[in-house]
Parts: C-alpha cells; sequence; structure tokens
C-alpha cells in the first residue's frame, strides 16, 4: 500500500477513536442525566407514601396548608465549562502537529493538497480562482495552540454554514524569530487531518499569496 494510503489510514482509523470516545462520554452523561432524574422521582414517591400512611392513621390529621409552592426538583444540565473544555481537548487532539505530510502533498511549487479521489482539475481550478471565497480566518499573532483550536473551530462553523470555499490567512513569519513561518507548515498539517477538507493551494497574490492558504471543503450532505 503506498505511504499516501497507509497516512491516510492511519489518520482515519484515529479520528473513529476520537469520535468513539467522544459517543462514550455522551452516553456517560445522559446515564447521569437518568439517574439524577430517578432520585428525583423516587424522592417524591417516599413523600407520597409518607402522606398515604399518615393519613390512614386516624389521630393523626395533616398540616392546614400554607402558601407554599414545592417546585419539582430539576436536575441540573451538564456544566457547559466542563463541556467546552472536553470539546477543545477534543480539537487539539484531532489536529496533531506529529503527521508526517510530506507525502500527502502535491510536489508543486506552493506544496498544494487534494484528497484522494479528488481530481486534478478541481486543484487547477482553485489556484485559478474560480471558487469564490465565502469567508475567512487570520491567524496573525496567535500562538501555535491559539490558532490550532480557531482553524478547528472555523473549519467547524464554516461546515454548519454549509461553505465550500474559505481562505486561512496564516502569514509570511515576518514578524516571527528567525523570520520563519511557523504557521505555514503547521496550517498545512492541519488541514489534511480535517474530513471537510478536500484540497487548498497557496493563495493568488491578490488574496494573501505565500501567506496565505485557499481551502476547499466538502459539499454538506
Amino acid at each position: 500500500m503506498p505511504a499516501r494510503h497507509k497516512s491516510l489510514a492511519s489518520l482515519q482509523e484515529q479520528l473513529a477513536g476520537l469520535r468513539d470516545a467522544l459517543a462514550e462520554a455522551a452516553r456517560e452523561r445522559a446515564a447521569e442525566d437518568q439517574r439524577q432524574r430517578a432520585a428525583v422521582a423516587l424522592e417524591a414517591k417516599r413523600r407520597n407514601e409518607f402522606r398515604d400512611a399518615m393519613e390512614h392513621m386516624g389521630a393523626v390529621q395533616p398540616l392546614a396548608p400554607r402558601a407554599r409552592v414545592d417546585h419539582e426538583r430539576v436536575p441540573h444540565p451538564p456544566d457547559p465549562l466542563s463541556r467546552a473544555r472536553d470539546e477543545r481537548e477534543a480539537l487539539h487532539a484531532s489536529l496533531s502537529d506529529e503527521i508526517d505530510v510530506d507525502n500527502l502533498l502535491d510536489t508543486d511549487g506552493d506544496l498544494s493538497y487534494r484528497r484522494t479521489g479528488i481530481g486534478e482539475d478541481v486543484l487547477r481550478k482553485l489556484r485559478r480562482g474560480e471558487w469564490s471565497i465565502q469567508a475567512a480566518l487570520d491567524l496573525h499573532g496567535h500562538r501555535v495552540e491559539e490558532a490550532r483550536e480557531e482553524t478547528a473551530q472555523f473549519l467547524r462553523e464554516a461546515v454548519k454554514r454549509g461553505l465550500r470555499c474559505v481562505r486561512i490567512v496564516h502569514g509570511k513569519g515576518l514578524g516571527s524569530k528567525d523570520r520563519v513561518p511557523v504557521l505555514r507548515d503547521k496550517v498545512r498539517r492541519w488541514l489534511v487531518q480535517r474530513e471537510e477538507v478536500i484540497a487548498f493551494c497557496q493563495a493568488r497574490p491578490a488574496e494573501g499569496g505565500a501567506g496565505a492558504l485557499v481551502v476547499l471543503l466538502r459539499p454538506t450532505r
């Protein structure tokens, strides 16, 4: 099997494991919610049984009702902060810096990319600017971890909105130490790991040139 296919297969296995872990966490939260609801129902049943027992004892009279309302206790929803933290960790895990993308990129001047099964004509049209850019993300001034999270969030929102073509500006590294474009290679690594990304190439000069990528997304099902 070619090295490119092996890398994709390994990546797909990692993503499948991540999806299974998230599904298991969701099942655990649902089970905890069910346990809390059962506890509330059991407490209400015990109160009713106690009241019935007291009413069957002739010498016992219930207290006169007061102007008080007992509201049913509703279990609190899952902590949104914990959920947000879990989502951030999942996004971080889904965008690794360790993957070797050299064998996945086309050996052209701008190291473009197209997923297996995507024709060269798609990439050619993307280079020509035949796809209209519908949204853009500017990573100037971001640290690596911030850029990783922003990229994942940007792609996820683009998919939700049904966008097909977006631009990610990673910069040319002119303001970084030793003038090295740190984010340029990392953004490429992150993009090839996203299932919704089917192709990308260096932007045209008017759209950022070597400091940006134009990304084509899979059609929304």
